[in-house]
């Protein structure tokens, strides 16, 4: 592994149990046991996206995982958007299984920060603006992560991370990551220098081999630019209310669905039907239109120019870092 830069070794580390202040983002059906693998075998945290997922799958991807790594992970889940009974299954069954640590994100559900603080796990809370940092930070959550609005996938916030990180940072007792628009060296690097102890990657991470993305959704992940990202609310099914998400343009963005039935079938995933305007991003084994599906991507995606192992990526981050760190000194003598 490439040399730690000093900048890098924050006290996020200790909190955490990991090596690198790079986490993984719990993208939902992307972020399974083998991404969450390959990210804390090169030093990172990973995240376990499991929003909405039923609990047998939580409990296969948590025993697939220990199988074959034994770092520290959390399982990222979504109260607001997932039905009461299932999200109370899921708690149980993670409390059961001993997970450590929870990702939550969109509205802060306080009560739970607080019932899984007294259960002693460890709390991380995603949030997009201060007064969401704020109620977080009151029920006792751990580390706060700071969403921009350039983030992919669905975005709380509506202010740039770079804005919003350090006035969060300044109103924060605990550590604060940074995510949205961070996909390189220079931008890590430039989010430690605004105070954050970490950063979180979504699109940096679903563009890896380990991810249980479709190529198809890499692909036009690699050769998009940052204003080929939209941000819209078209893609609202499977979402307990029409929020905002960033995604690269297709048909849909263009609006040629919008007088469609929006039971159209696109295609099947996973064993199950995904339906037009679905939050569902093309899996792996999807079949389909996959073009039409939501192919979430953040404006970081101009800092993405090929799919690499998750180590080349987490390797190329620190080289930068480096030499980023470099050039300052000598410029500075």
């Amino acid at each position: 592994m490439v040399s730690i830069p000093r900048p890098l070794r924050t006290p996020l580390l200790h909190t955490l149990g990991c090596e690198l202040p790079i986490m993984l983002a719990g993208m939902g059906g992307v972020s399974r046991h083998q991404l969450v693998a390959a990210v804390n075998q090169a030093g990172g945290f990973g995240v376990l996206g499991m929003v909405r997922e039923p609990v047998e799958r939580i409990r296969q991807e948590v025993e697939a995982l220990r199988a074959i790594n034994d770092g520290h992970f959390a399982v990222n889940l979504i109260p607001a958007a997932t039905e009461r009974r299932l999200l109370m299954d899921q708690i149980a069954t993670c409390l059961s299984l001993q997970i450590d640590a929870f990702v939550f994100f969109w509205d802060v559900d306080t009560g739970l920060v607080q019932y899984l603080k007294k259960e002693g796990k460890q709390v991380i809370c995603q949030v997009g603006n201060q007064r969401d940092a704020d109620l977080a930070q009151s029920a006792g959550a751990d580390v706060l992560i700071v969403q921009g609005h350039e983030a992919g996938g669905h975005v709380r916030g509506t202010t740039a991370t770079f804005s919003l990180l350090p006035q969060v940072v300044a109103n924060s007792d605990v550590p604060v990551v940074a995510s949205g628009g961070i996909a390189s060296g220079d931008s890590m690097l430039a989010a430690i220098s605004l105070g954050a102890q970490g950063v979180s990657l979504g699109s940096a991470f679903l563009t890896t081999h380990e991810a249980n993305a479709h190529p198809h959704h890499k692909q036009r992940i690699v050769t998009a630019r940052a204003d080929d990202t939209v941000y819209t609310t078209r893609f609202s099914r499977n979402w307990h209310e029409p929020a905002p998400v960033r995604v690269l343009n297709n048909a849909v963005t263009r609006g040629d669905y919008d007088q469609a039935d929006p039971d159209t079938l696109l295609g099947e995933q996973d064993g199950k039907p995904v339906y037009l305007f679905s939050t569902d991003s093309p899996l792996a084994d999807a079949q389909g239109q996959l073009d039409d599906m939501a192919l979430f991507c953040g404006q970081s995606c101009s800092q993405i120019h090929t799919v690499t192992s998750v180590q080349q990526r987490i390797d190329t981050l620190l080289d930068e870092t480096h030499t980023r760190i470099a050039n300052l000194c000598g410029e500075l003598r």
